[in-house]
């Protein structure tokens, strides 16, 4: 064990929190849904639902799943939607029938879909129809059997509309329907306990093909207790109203701004695409937050934009960054508009996601991501295996109680991603300082993010490679205002090829998730290579800051 010399730090934060404060998640939010009863869950689109809405919609759709489609404890559930209200009655459908969530991107193309698909074993799906077409591509090739479509204003009175259901798509469910013949059926509540699943949080591969992190109940209770414990006056019961733009399926909005805000009474206004800014700031207009969360791409597009100055921030009491690194400059730009700073925090899917966190006794901006949450260990492990010393850079190795089980249905992935001592390896590079806080320098994988969604560069370069006319590439991240990092592809023409930088995008697109997609193609005579022809990255990056 490290000596945890961040309890010096911790001032009143406890050192300690119970994992086991709630048998499971199910449990924390029935409670909250009980006791706020009347109090307004959830705003979207100019509907409002309360979190009793909440509580009955989940339940009659818990016993559909039941009664209909036969769904048993621990069956997966597949759920491919933006932010809207149908998102969180799904998800405590699917948690109170003791199912396991698998959160899918939208935007994902059918490979993309596929694999997850097939990897966490899928029978049912619930869909935006707008995206419909992608899971239309695939079913052929996976175990769908249930197609549920969801439209924008399902678990509302509204009827908005919609884009058609892929017409290649029979016997498919609509989620209303759903809704309304479970609210007569009879819902059997199912036994849960912490080490049971409750996510499947899909992460890039370093093979390029995405893992599931196996996500239990205890992981996610014991996040929200930890966070609870660091900012207990930015989660007043009943009093917090929340916007969140960032999505649902991605796990810091699903931990953060869903759960642990629910837990505690919250109203929360969803914004199903936060690229239409017009609208997002209509949003922001009306809410009056007091918590907002972003990625440094979604705080910089805020700032810059010119209605920004109509928001009347003087209720926000919590910024909150993460997904990839805020810059300093974003963050004194929202200083300037709204009078408070943007708190760091850093996490991954794999650990729930919080690891560490500017705690409340932070009143600037630390262009760190804070300490260690409590019950959390975090070492940092040099390349020759010991424990950095302070000031020294290590990879980031951790144990707590949010931490995974392993990553789904991976064996040999799981034997080698935690050390002989039970630590998980992060793959970051962070550096301590003497008061404890954690800054991450660098990644050990050759990792890209942008906007805060992780890109694998075998990914790209697996697709890119079979773009005609290219002989061979690499892709490596640099750093863009806008999202953070973009991908920036290296590629080496066929002989006497004419292949163009255009070329190679376009077909990128049909195979990847538009963030994945190369902003820049270049091309070189060679690749810097090593003596065993490993494609030396480092160089690359080298070339590329030159």
């Amino acid at each position: 064990m490290s000596n945890r010399h961040w309890h010096s730090s911790y001032g009143t934060i406890p050192a300690e929190i119970n994992p086991d404060a709630y048998p499971s998640v199910v449990a924390m939010l029935e409670a909250a849904m009980l006791t706020f009863a009347d109090q307004s869950a959830f705003k979207c689109f100019g509907q409002t639902v309360s979190y009793a809405d909440v509580d009955y919609q989940s339940r009659a759709f818990a016993a559909y799943l039941q009664n209909i489609l036969g769904i048993q404890k621990g069956d997966r559930i597949a759920v491919m939607m933006p932010n809207f209200i149908a998102f969180p009655i799904a998800f405590l459908g699917i948690a109170r029938a003791g199912a396991i969530q698998v959160n899918v991107n939208p935007l994902y193309t059918p490979r993309e879909l596929e694999h997850q698909l097939n990897d966490a074993r899928v029978a049912t799906i619930i869909v935006f129809s707008g995206v419909s077409g992608t899971v239309a591509e695939v079913m052929a090739n996976t175990s769908l059997k249930t197609v549920i479509t969801v439209t924008p204003g399902d678990g509302t009175s509204a009827k908005l509309p919609s884009p058609p259901i892929d017409a290649r798509i029979g016997g498919s469910i609509s989620f209303a329907n759903c809704l309304t013949e479970g609210s007569g059926m009879v819902f059997n509540p199912v036994k849960l306990v912490g080490d049971n699943l409750l996510f499947l949080q899909y992460t890039g591969g370093t093979t390029g093909l995405s893992k599931g992190a196996a996500l239990s109940h205890r992981n996610l209770v014991a996040n929200v207790e930890q966070f609870k414990a660091f900012m207990p006056d930015n989660l007043r019961p009943g009093q917090e109203v929340v916007v969140t733009a960032i999505p649902l399926y991605h796990v810091f909005a699903l931990m953060v701004n869903f759960i642990s805000y629910f837990a505690v009474g919250a109203e929360n206004w969803l914004v199903p695409n936060p690229r239409d800014f017009d609208s997002f700031i209509d949003v922001m207009k009306m809410a009056r937050p007091t918590v907002f969360t972003g990625v440094n791409t979604l705080f910089g597009g805020l700032v810059a934009h010119p209605r920004s100055k109509e928001i009347d921030f003087s209720r926000l009491r919590l910024a909150v960054g993460g997904g990839s690194a805020i810059i300093e400059a974003t963050s004194d730009k929202w200083h300037t508009l709204t009078g408070g700073f943007i708190r760091e925090g850093y996490g991954l899917s794999e650990t729930s996601p919080v690891l560490s966190f500017n705690p409340a006794s932070v009143t600037a901006f630390s262009g760190t991501t804070g300490l260690p949450m409590p019950s959390t260990d975090i070492k940092l492990i040099t390349d020759e295996g010991l424990e950095a010393a302070i000031g020294e850079p290590g990879e980031v190795c951790v144990k707590g109680p949010q931490v995974m089980c392993g990553y789904w249905n991976q064996p040999e992935a799981n034997a080698t991603i935690f050390t002989d001592e039970g630590y998980f390896r992060t793959g970051d590079v962070g550096v301590f300082d003497e008061r404890g806080f954690l800054k991450i320098v660098d990644r050990k994988k050759d990792m890209i993010i942008v906007s805060g969604f992780k890109v694998f560069p075998n990914e790209v370069e697996a697709i890119a490679t079979d773009c005609p006319g290219v002989l061979e590439c690499a892709c490596i991240g640099v750093a863009d205002e806008k999202t953070g990092e973009a991908v920036k592809l290296f590629v080496v023409r066929a002989p006497n090829g004419t292949l163009t930088a255009a070329k190679v995008a376009e077909f990128c697109y049909k195979e990847l998730a538009s963030y994945k997609v190369p902003k820049q193609v270049v091309f070189v005579e060679a690749l810097p290579k090593s003596s065993v022809g490993k494609i030396l990255r480092r160089e690359l990056r080298d070339m590329a800051s030159a």
